[in-house]
């Protein structure tokens, strides 16, 4: 395995960093067209559409849809069922997560002007969300409590959450973090059939305000098509992981910190900045010796092979530089005076500080939400939060005397844009 070596001292470094960061976020032309004859089917057929889909990929044999929903007691059930480890970190993973986002809420405000007029911000929570949650080999509890948690704080009533269950496999885990999170109901569906059943409606599965939650191709597709129809939180590209390091770090730590993202798929990007060369012959050395370790080490070479990198820097204020313009998902800070040095850092998904701090107590129980921008997107996102299961609704009661200013201006306005109703409308309000 030969891993990308970088120096910013290069004279092609701009472009070798261009060509590490390029990703294809634009779907596969076939998928897009699979997924946009399922929507069309399940917004015309419903139910009928949703089970023969779930029945073909998911080789069940369900008769109707009400057969593919888990009650309240079978997710109660696998929770008490679970090992007494595992349910106590679930349980201590939810308790963190939930303190954090209770952090997050929003507030209504309003204030009165001199002559009485009030204006305002009126904050409200989604009624219903969907939550998608990947099922089969690829299950995510963490992934559930990430998702669902933030919605109920944020005063969310309704919660559906599905999954795929090829074989009728169901995940004990994932309905037990169902339960822990408070999910409401819970349909054994998946791929795109599953996203449309919630943007639309059947007459089992009831139509959502929005949809969250990762998938594979066909649901990040689906996802795509929805919005508009409903929200969505995102669409996801493959997991990043920026580690900057003065150095001083144990290498095997920092070489362990870039495989735990590496090891999620081939298409994942793990990139280590420092200003020490021999720190960073160290790194691959222990990348070398690390890899053949670990059970999914094929993921692993092919990732940080096609898609990592090993780059110097003349100095750690040239790392932040670097590090604003990949704005990574995952950053880890592993230096001395992390926190000082993260006010250099204007765009990453989540800052990690500090050398005991890896990325993976993210991915669980550190309590911020793990659901981050991808692809460069945090420059202009941010993290899954209580705020996406708000909304703000303005509110303005002009008073009559306030009504005498207002209107002089809007008239004046509304004429200038040839819009004769506007201003006369405000017009009417005046006394004279």
């Amino acid at each position: 395995m030969k891993i990308r070596r970088f120096s910013t001292t290069d004279v092609d470094f701009d472009s070798n960093l261009k060509a590490l960061l390029a990703f294809e976020t634009a779907q596969d032309d076939s998928i897009d067209i699979v997924v946009a004859d399922i929507l069309k089917d399940v917004k015309k057929r419903g139910d009928a559409a949703v089970l023969e889909y779930t029945n073909r990929f998911d080789k069940t044999s369900a008769s109707s849809l009400a057969e593919l929903e888990i009650s309240q007691a079978e997710l109660t059930a696998a929770l008490n069922g679970l090992p007494v480890d595992q349910r106590e970190a679930l349980k201590t993973a939810a308790d963190r997560v939930r303190t954090y986002h209770e952090k997050q809420l929003m507030s209504s405000w309003s204030y009165t002007e001199a002559d009485g007029t009030l204006l305002g911000q009126q904050v409200t929570s989604l009624d219903r969300v969907g939550l998608y949650v990947p099922g089969g080999k690829a299950a995510y509890p963490s992934s559930v409590l990430m998702n669902a948690i933030p919605a109920k704080v944020a005063g969310v009533k309704e919660l559906i959450m599905v999954v795929p269950t090829p074989n009728g496999e169901r995940n004990q885990l994932v309905l037990a973090a169902a339960a822990i999170s408070g999910v409401d109901r819970v349909f054994c569906l998946g791929g795109a059939q599953a996203v449309g059943a919630l943007a639309y409606g059947t007459e089992t599965v009831p139509q959502v305000d929005k949809v969250v939650g990762p998938g594979n191709a066909y649901v990040a597709a689906a996802k795509r098509r929805v919005f508009g129809v409903v929200g969505i939180d995102m669409v996801a590209g493959p997991s990043e992981i920026l580690v900057i390091c003065d150095g001083k770090t144990n290498p095997d730590w920092v070489a362990m910190d870039l495989f735990s993202q590496a090891e999620h798929d081939e298409l994942a990007q793990a990139i280590l900045l420092s200003p020490d060369a021999d720190f960073l012959d160290k790194v691959n050395a222990s990348i070398l010796k690390l890899v053949e370790g670990m059970p999914r080490k094929d993921i692993i070479r092919t990732s940080l092979t096609d898609r990592g990198a090993l780059i110097q820097v003349r100095d750690l204020e040239e790392a932040a530089e670097i590090c604003n313009y990949i704005a990574p998902e995952h950053l880890e800070l592993s230096m001395d005076e992390p926190l000082a040095f993260s006010k250099t850092i204007k765009h990453a998904g989540a800052i990690f500080m500090g050398r005991n701090t890896c990325e993976a107590l993210g991915d669980y129980c550190a309590g911020p939400n793990h659901v981050l921008p991808t692809s460069r997107t945090a420059r202009f996102s941010s993290p899954l939060g209580v705020y996406d299961f708000q909304k703000r609704s303005s509110l303005i009661m002009v008073s009559a005397e306030g009504a005498q200013t207002l209107g002089k201006v809007a008239a004046t306005l509304a004429y200038g844009e040839g819009l004769q109703a506007h201003a006369r409308s405000a017009e009417y309000r005046l006394k004279s």
